[in-house]
């Protein structure tokens, strides 16, 4: 990767994640090849039996690294039933145009007609021959957005990967993958469609309230709270700022705060890459309280003892450079936290190459430097690997991430008495 510095404008495009694909706008003006995934293949022999992969799977069984938090996407030319909204599809709306061609290129799909489905799918699988047996993916569904009725509203969903193709790409190789299914619990039959996904083996449920049309304090969602507590099925919930994907919903409703309802319901809660990132209102200071950091809200469910056995989080998405560095050291720094945490990559997003830069973490102290090649050259051929790799040699004052942290099977593998 091209290290060099960089003006302000440029830093700020870089930094600011995926939010209105403003890498993708400097990327096509620019011209800059490091902007662009490679997408190899298999990783050479001097790189796949380095030290620094070496010590990244020590003291780790494979069998029980399940990554969390990974995306299943595509146009829906393959029969999926994807589907995508038309502003991604179209050169005249190019901030969310260009936000699809970096998906598509983290993913490795090609743009051609009748292939992207496939050919994503085709990268899981390319990607996944080269971990260690037993190492799964947890792929996600994504429901459309619903209104306050719980009608769906395919027009304002920026896309949808229905729980039927999620299951199938799953079950086609059991060895590698699992399946997250994902249903909006405004809907009528959202019980009963959880019932059946769970039967088909979903191993939780996903939500992204903003995008959906989901407030989690809704009392809407009771029924639907009852019966994931009575399934014993984790809901993996997107939490603080969302850049990454537009919809119905209220930016609002990403606030930590608002998952109370279904911790007090008795559901096992995943907050997703820990509400590292934006401000939400202080809503126990009244629904016009200040606003805090999303993370200062998480922090404050985290302490509640109360919730020490039912609120959990993701590493995923943590080491983004939109992610202010205080929080990445706080979170590997809080080792009382660790047996809470678990391991997501929020694949594709690693193969987005500004979107994480080892040589930062390296200069900040929290990497060594030696690493920094090897993770860049395993990122060109495997960016759940590199993921993987990078998080297990972070460290921060001394601390590094806990290894049950990557752990995560024991979490998804229960099931109901």
């Amino acid at each position: 990767m091209n290290t060099t510095v960089r003006s302000p404008m440029r830093r700020r495009l870089l930094l600011g994640g995926l939010s209105g694909a403003a890498i993708g706008t400097a990327a096509w003006q620019l011209g800059q090849p490091w902007l662009v995934n490679p997408c190899r293949a298999t990783l050479p022999a001097e790189i796949a039996d380095h030290d620094i992969i070496r010590a990244a799977w020590a003291g780790l069984d494979p069998a029980e690294v399940w990554d969390c938090h990974a995306h299943l996407a595509g146009v829906g030319d393959g029969g999926s039933g994807i589907t995508i909204s038309e502003t991604m599809l179209s050169p005249l709306h190019p901030l969310e145009y260009l936000q699809r061609l970096f998906y598509l290129n983290a993913g490795c799909a090609h743009d051609a007609p009748g292939q992207v489905d496939q050919s994503y799918v085709a990268r899981l699988h390319n990607l996944m021959d080269a971990m260690p047996a037993g190492v799964k993916l947890m792929l996600f569904a994504f429901d459309h957005a619903h209104d306050e009725h719980g009608v769906a509203q395919p027009d304002q969903s920026a896309f949808y990967v229905p729980n039927a193709y999620a299951q199938q790409v799953a079950d086609a190789l059991p060895e590698r993958f699992e399946w997250v299914c994902s249903i909006h619990p405004y809907r009528e039959d959202s019980v009963a469609a959880l019932e059946t996904a769970v039967a088909a083996g979903a191993r939780a449920v996903k939500w992204l309230p903003p995008a959906m049309g989901i407030d989690p304090a809704s009392p809407t969602c009771d029924r639907f709270y009852a019966a994931l507590a009575r399934l014993d099925v984790p809901l993996i919930s997107h939490a603080g700022e969302e850049k990454a994907v537009h919809g119905l919903g209220q930016p609002a409703w990403g606030n930590p705060l608002r998952l109370r309802r279904a911790l007090d319901a008795g559901v096992r809660v995943v907050m997703a890459h820990c509400a590292s990132i934006g401000e939400d209102v202080d809503l126990d200071r009244g629904p016009d309280g200040p606003k805090l950091p999303s993370f200062d809200l998480f922090k404050r469910l985290m302490a509640a003892p109360e919730y020490a056995d039912r609120l959990f989080a993701d590493i995923s998405a943590i080491t983004l450079r939109n992610r202010d560095l205080s929080v990445l050291r706080e979170i590997i720094e809080q080792q009382h936290w660790h047996n809470r945490l678990l391991f997501g990559t929020d694949y594709p997003l690693p193969g987005i190459l500004p979107l994480i830069s080892p040589a930062q973490l390296a200069a900040e102290n929290m990497l060594d430097a030696a690493a920094v090649p090897v993770l860049e050259a395993v990122r060109d051929h495997n960016p759940i690997l590199f993921d993987l790799v990078l998080k297990r040699h972070l460290t921060s004052r001394g601390a590094k991430l806990a290894d049950g942290i990557f752990e995560t099977r024991r979490f998804f593998d229960r099931r109901p008495a």
